[in-house]
């Protein structure tokens, strides 16, 4: 039994007024994901924009930092 049929299946024990809580609870998941589904494709000009600015780092020679450097300490 697939997971649709699980929740079907105890979606009808349920009485009208949870079944409607369950529907409410749905609808909000349906529309956190088309929100968060947005957010989290970057387009593809950042993507080359980023790759541009970021070309040639991987070659630059960085500074090592102790934590004596910090002047605050965590």
């Amino acid at each position: 039994m697939n997971t649709a049929q699980l929740i079907n299946d105890n979606l009808t024990r349920l009485s009208p007024t949870l079944q409607s809580e369950v529907l409410d609870f749905i609808e909000y998941l349906l529309f956190k994901n088309k929100r968060f589904s947005k957010v989290e494709q970057p387009s593809q000009e950042s993507l080359l924009s980023l790759n541009l600015a970021m070309r040639g780092m991987e070659d630059e020679k960085t500074p090592l930092y102790m934590v004596e450097d910090l002047r605050e300490k965590f």
